[in-house]
């Protein structure tokens, strides 16, 4: 059978590009599709910071007139480089249920590749960090994808595994249900921990969110580029000020305050959590997009969100140790849930399987594993 290759240009194919996923998922009623202005704002160079550092195109796969299949190829030679092997990568892939085509697609980006001297590559991952649609969902099915995560139909990961990936890395999302307790043990040493003295802890304050934004994002900066995994350490990327303000932009309309705490030791910003309400909620409603007329729907959200997603934390190598992290998930989870009455669960996405110690963590929280996104890569 013969595709074509179309390199994603014009209004018309980017709308074409949005589209398929609604024909692919018509019978798996667990889909949500992203916010459509989030993805375009990963695809443009003028959004994404990434653009500066590497190179991505996106193409549709079409099958004579009928868009089969979508995908996009990237590379970003600084960090790539330190992999091993040195591998580009592949995402935002969609296709009908053939094997032949899925074939020919990762041909193309293999090629792609190959013309830009690389002999590997990775996914899916996303042109950007990895927090946000990275992985391809192998295990669970049955339950709507939290935001930020992709879901895919069940034959993806055969279709992808027939191509010759080999498995790179998995991760895991963690699920806690509101309404279970916090386990005795854990509510007895949250609260020996923020006894101690010089330890305190509060919600991000809304009248001075700029500077509790600064505060998280030199922890970030100093907690993620020394890490206990360091494959992932040697991929750190330091947060700047504008990607932060443009994050407090994007999640103001549903700030829970509570839901994204700060810790302080001798008043030095120590740890910190930020969870947010599961968008998907509401890109479920809209189709997907965000027009004047759905702002209302989205001021509102917060007050009957049913799902909380764990977004970002972290805490400064000196003060690891203390349970600082265990005091801000713990303090969230109770203040999350006296705030918004109508949660039902949190989600812990993007937990690496290699990350023992958050594991173990999140398991004496009563959370447990309930997803897997597993990342593969090509070798040619």
């Amino acid at each position: 059978m013969t595709y074509d290759f179309l390199k994603v240009e014009s209004a018309q194919q980017i709308e074409a590009f949005h589209e398929l996923p609604f024909r692919i998922y018509e019978g798996f009623p667990n889909w949500a599709p992203p916010f459509r202005f989030e993805i375009e704002n990963i695809f443009d160079p003028d959004q994404n910071d990434f653009f500066s550092k590497g190179e991505c195109e996106r193409f549709l796969v079409k099958n004579g007139e009928q868009v089969v299949a979508r995908f996009a190829v990237m590379n970003t030679p600084e960090r790539d480089k330190v992999l091993e092997p040195t591998m580009g990568g592949f995402g935002f892939i969609e296709m009908e249920n053939d094997a032949g085509l899925a074939h020919e697609i990762i041909l193309f980006a293999q090629e792609w590749h190959r013309k830009r001297g690389y002999n590997a590559m990775r996914g899916p991952i996303n042109f950007g960090e990895n927090d946000t649609y990275w992985g391809l969902l192998v295990e669970n099915y049955e339950e709507p994808p939290i935001y930020g995560m992709f879901y895919h139909p069940p034959y993806y990961k055969d279709l992808i595994e027939k191509t010759g990936a080999e498995k790179l890395d998995d991760h895991w999302s963690y699920k806690r249900s509101f309404d279970d307790p916090i386990p005795e043990r854990m509510r007895k040493i949250t609260d020996r921990i923020e006894s101690r003295p010089g330890v305190s802890l509060r919600p991000i304050d809304k009248k001075n969110i700029y500077r509790d934004a600064e505060y998280i994002r030199e922890i970030y900066n100093e907690a993620w580029c020394e890490q206990d995994i360091n494959e992932r350490e040697e991929e750190f990327t330091e947060l700047t000020q504008e990607t932060v303000e443009e994050m407090v932009e994007k999640l103001k309309p549903v700030l829970i305050p509570e839901s994204m705490l700060l810790a302080f030791v001798d008043g030095e910003p120590a740890s910190f959590v930020v969870c947010v309400p599961d968008l998907n909620e509401v890109s479920r409603e809209t189709d997907g997009r965000l027009r004047w007329w759905h702002y209302p729907k989205l001021f509102w959200f917060k007050r009957r969100a049913k799902h909380l997603r764990s977004l970002v934390y972290g805490t400064k190598p000196k003060f690891r140790k203390m349970g600082l992290e265990a005091l801000t998930f713990t303090r969230g989870i109770q203040l999350t849930r006296e705030k918004v009455t109508t949660l039902e669960y949190l989600e812990g996405a993007w937990v690496s399987e290699k990350n023992w110690l958050m594991q173990r963590s999140l398991e004496a929280l009563g959370c447990y594993h309930h997803k897997t996104h597993r990342t593969y890569k090509w070798e040619f």
